[in-house]
């Protein structure tokens, strides 16, 4: 057995609550132990729980979930070492019979993990000249650099993401090939059934909202100056997150906290597009309504649709599927309100 569930999808869409729900159903329907693995880039550090909506062990209802708080803030984290920690991860689950069920929204970390990707080699010096460039130019200016190359990849990568696009503009000049030619085309590493959370765009925008409200209440701005502490500006990804970064602009004394508070709401809904952007592209994905009241059952018989080819069309199954069970499988358990 060597299938791997993903469930996809923008920011408060319910990816988390779902696949806890999946995990359980199957355990206790077909005799099937899932074990989840994060896919959010963000949830890898420890620390960061508040504003990445890491779900709390007491709603992971008894499911194992696997890549959650292994870096420190001041550790890079990279879709390349992802990929090898994930596959890794889904090793050991495949090797126990149980069924991976990897969640989250960094896109790039999905299809890394799931799909023929191999990464391009890094030269030092180069690096090194874009990054010098980066500080002295400013993200802007390679950006516009990087659209007159690869107008896809710019399109891709936001124009403060400086770290990406050094890395697009490194890859072009050591390949000779535009940037998003290196990116995977839907050939899949594994046999996946990939399920989808489709989100009218008012909903979206009110459930982010009200993410921020919850995130703001719960203390993220506390969480932020905890995790300064342990050098958290110095982290050259886990500094960038949504939520992280207008909290620091505040603790700064570079904009005030009402200002920083808009900002998480803004950047986080333009994230959230461009999630529903990438994973559209994908026509493996099956779309399912969040709120539909049988989402349960739909994403089941979805899983349950039989073994899944290594480039499955997205075509969604009938409801009367017949039950699939891993092969290597044998008893039960015999392994070890959010909105993402």
């Amino acid at each position: 057995m060597d299938s791997v569930v993903t469930v996809v999808g923008p920011t408060a869409s319910g990816k988390s609550d779902l696949a806890v729900q999946l995990a359980r159903r199957l355990a206790a329907e077909s005799g099937i132990t899932a074990e989840i693995i994060n896919a959010d880039s963000m949830q890898l550090y420890r620390g960061m729980d508040i504003g990445t909506a890491k779900l709390p062990h007491s709603e992971r209802g008894g499911v194992p979930h696997h890549l959650l708080d292994v870096l420190d803030v001041t550790e890079p984290a990279d879709v390349a070492t992802y990929q090898s920690m994930c596959r890794a991860r889904i090793a050991r689950t495949h090797a126990a019979g149980h069924l991976p069920i990897l969640v989250g929204g960094s896109g790039l970390y999905i299809r890394a993990a799931v799909d023929r990707l191999e990464f391009p080699g890094t030269d030092p010096g180069l690096r090194a000249r874009l990054e010098q460039e980066l500080a002295e130019l400013g993200p802007e200016v390679l950006h516009a650099r990087l659209h007159d190359q690869d107008p896809a990849a710019a399109e891709s990568i936001l124009v403060g993401n400086g770290r990406r696009i050094v890395r697009a503009l490194e890859v072009i000049e050591l390949t000779g090939r535009r940037f998003t030619a290196h990116l995977p085309d839907h050939t899949g590493f594994y046999p996946c059934h990939q399920v989808g959370l489709e989100v009218p765009r008012p909903d979206l925008d009110e459930r982010i909202a009200l993410r921020v409200r919850r995130m703001w209440e719960a203390g993220l701005v506390d969480e932020v100056r905890q995790l300064e502490r342990q050098g958290l500006r110095a982290g050259r990804t886990a500094s960038r997150a949504l939520g992280y970064a207008q909290v620091l602009r505040y603790l700064a004394g570079e904009t005030d906290e009402s200002t920083a508070y808009d900002d998480t709401v803004r950047a986080t809904r333009r994230f959230a597009r461009r999630q529903q952007s990438w994973f559209r592209r994908d026509p493996r994905v099956h779309w399912l309504a969040y709120d539909a009241v049988d989402l349960e059952d739909r994403a089941l018989a979805i899983i349950r649709s039989g073994p899944p080819g290594r480039s499955d069309t997205g075509v969604a199954p009938d409801g009367a599927a017949t039950a699939w069970t891993p092969a290597t499988a044998t008893t039960p358990g015999s392994g070890s309100g959010r909105q993402s």
